[in-house]
């Protein structure tokens, strides 16, 4: 009998160490992870233009209070980009040991954000699930724009480019063609929207989708994958860049979590990306 006991014992403590990490230590840590983008009809004039994106920030789920919020803020502005994004799911409800933060209170933080070209955000569904038109009125009473289905010039220097807001694939109106028939020259388009399984819907005009919603799956198991995406497409969209033809999407892991309080082995982060034109002519 003896002899089971030392494998049971290490097994034991393998699971209790497995949960702590997946429920307690990865859920609570905080990155900043930089990016650099190669990306097509970005002119060598906004090369090195760096963007911060914050995705899913949950406020009020599991070790993403009040707290934790300002320390993303504090994270961000440490890290100097020239442009915020914030691509949805300001807000919590309903989950598992979550507390619920209004959502006034997660904009009077967000206001510490700090970059020369603006803090822009769209909605997500959890915003939608809540009260969308509080949200974003609570965002835009602090600064912060919000482009539901809208498209805005932005100057950096000499050069410009336009970032095209496209509201919330499962509860908005996404229109995709409508938000880009207001850009009104040729110069490169950025898009942020919450879901990537909007992607399909981006023509090769636009030079970057960014999107979050899927929080990287929350857990990746090797060999596995990851068990459970929020997306029709299943893995195709769930985290990081992706390129398909000469398109391009980059979908953020996200800073909290829902449904379940967990991550594994995809931690929050603040993802940095640094733009650069693709190879050949801009």
């Amino acid at each position: 009998m003896r002899s089971y006991r030392s494998p049971i014992r290490i097994l034991t403590g393998l699971v209790v160490l497995l949960g702590a990490w997946g429920f307690w230590l990865e859920p609570a840590s905080l990155r900043v992870r930089e990016y650099r983008f190669s990306i097509p009809r970005w002119p060598s004039s906004l090369a090195g233009m760096r963007a911060a994106i914050l995705a899913d920030l949950h406020v009020g789920s599991p070790f993403n209070g009040v707290n934790k919020l300002r320390r993303i803020v504090g994270a961000t502005n440490a890290s100097k980009p020239d442009i915020v994004l914030l691509p949805g799911d300001f807000v919590i409800h309903g989950d598992l040991d979550c507390r619920f933060v209004p959502p006034e209170e997660t904009a009077a933080i967000l206001a510490g954000l700090r970059a020369p070209l603006g803090v822009w955000a769209c909605l997500g569904n959890h915003d939608w699930w809540f009260n969308h038109t509080r949200v974003q009125a609570a965002l835009e009473a602090r600064g912060i724009r919000v482009l539901e289905d809208r498209a805005v010039r932005i100057d950096r220097g000499s050069a410009h480019f336009w970032l095209a807001g496209v509201s919330d694939f499962w509860e908005g109106n996404h229109d995709v063609d409508g938000t880009l028939g207001q850009v009104e020259d040729n110069e490169p388009v950025l898009a942020i929207t919450h879901n990537p399984d909007l992607f399909p819907r981006f023509p090769s005009r636009v030079s970057l989708v960014i999107a979050g919603h899927t929080h990287g799956g929350q857990v990746w198991l090797p060999i596995f994958g990851r068990p459970v995406v929020p997306s029709g497409y299943g893995q195709r969209y769930v985290i990081g860049e992706i390129v398909e033809g000469d398109r391009h999407l980059f979908v953020s892991s996200g800073l909290g979590t829902s449904i379940l309080p967990v991550r594994f082995l995809v931690p929050p982060e603040i993802s940095l990306l640094a733009l650069h034109p693709a190879k050949g002519p801009d």
